[in-house]
């Protein structure tokens, strides 16, 4: 459900601080200067997990723009792993092992209940067509009344579960009349199609192949569920204090490209090879450009989405997903504030 967001302040804020950082080292620390008491200037180093074959950050390790724009903050990318659940990029965050990681609010505030080691810096409105509750075409599930007594898959603490209980509590149905089936995202799509389980809450990621193959639909999308469930990007505490004008040079990048891929969609798929498990072809082409068209931007967090995390915090407490009210704010950067 995308909510019109107000505009926030001036361009002119994030474009305060573009000047190359002096360091010593290359890597995502920097240092005094060099043994004759100059001052070294190197590049930092910015980890972020591998970003597969679509999207902006794919298109931009292949073009080569997001080094570009890195480079006029004294930075660049160090690709690393692969992009998977927010979770154990969290933890890998925590640990020093990565800078940047991309997340939805539901899995951030179950990670931010352990010791988080990262801040929130943006933020990408919910998905009202992307995610929702996938059912195989005939299987007589035609509303989410229909999941009563049957067996949901979800991915615990993450957005899965939190689609799920979220359109059982709307349709007024008690969680525990439902089975959840705890599995990977990855691992599940085999034990949908097998009829081990007989929905599966999920998001674009994964669902554009199934709805795609014309043998799954939404019984209820993002939309009809009142989803709250936005799409994050964070970034390594020590590194955001140490690295300010990277994170914002990131930001912008990620804010001007996510508008482009926005008005451009196809041009964001198939950016290495348009052939094997990681091509998005056929219908599933359409599918996927559909939802990004209809998707958000990446933009500054604003007081209106703070409310919303609020209330998705709120909503696992209640729902014993998490021991109690996780506080998101102070694990925030408002990445429009002057460095």
């Amino acid at each position: 459900m995308n909510i019109p967001r107000t505009r926030r302040r001036a361009a002119a804020a994030l474009l305060a601080a573009t000047a190359l950082l002096s360091l010593t080292a290359c890597g995502t620390s920097g240092g005094s200067g060099s043994g004759n008491g100059s001052t070294a200037r190197s590049t930092v180093e910015v980890r972020i997990p591998d970003p597969g074959n679509s999207g902006v950050l794919a298109l931009g390790k292949k073009d080569g723009s997001l080094d570009r724009a890195l480079a006029e903050v004294g930075a660049k990318v160090r690709w690393t792993g692969s992009a998977g659940p927010f979770a154990p990029a969290a933890q890998a965050m925590n640990a020093g092992q990565l800078d940047i990681a991309t997340g939805s609010i539901t899995s951030g505030i179950t990670s931010l209940a352990q010791r988080p080691g990262f801040k929130f810096f943006t933020a990408v409105a919910p998905d009202a067509a992307g995610e929702g509750i996938l059912v195989r075409n005939g299987s007589g599930i035609t509303s989410v009344k229909d999941l009563v007594g049957k067996r949901v898959a979800v991915n615990q603490g993450g957005t899965g579960e939190y689609l799920l209980l979220k359109a059982l509590a709307r349709a007024k149905i008690p969680a525990d009349r439902v089975e959840r089936v705890y599995l990977r995202p990855d691992q599940t799509a085999a034990v949908f199609n097998a009829g081990q389980v007989d929905a599966w809450a999920v998001w674009a990621t994964y669902a554009v192949a199934e709805i795609g193959s014309g043998k799954a639909h939404f019984v209820a999308d993002g939309a009809a569920i009142g989803s709250d469930n936005y799409s994050l990007n964070a970034v390594r505490t020590g590194f955001a204090e140490r690295h300010p004008e990277i994170v914002k040079a990131l930001y912008r990048y990620l804010h001007e490209a996510s508008a482009e891929e926005k008005r451009n969609p196809a041009a964001y798929l198939n950016v290495f090879t348009d052939v094997g498990p990681t091509a998005v072809t056929g219908k599933a082409k359409e599918v996927q450009t559909g939802f990004t068209r209809q998707g958000g931007t990446v933009d500054p967090i604003g007081p209106e989405d703070i409310e919303r995390f609020r209330a998705v915090a709120a909503f696992y407490a209640e729902q014993k997903v998490t021991k109690g009210r996780i506080d998101v704010t102070p694990h925030l950067l408002d990445i429009e504030k002057p460095a």
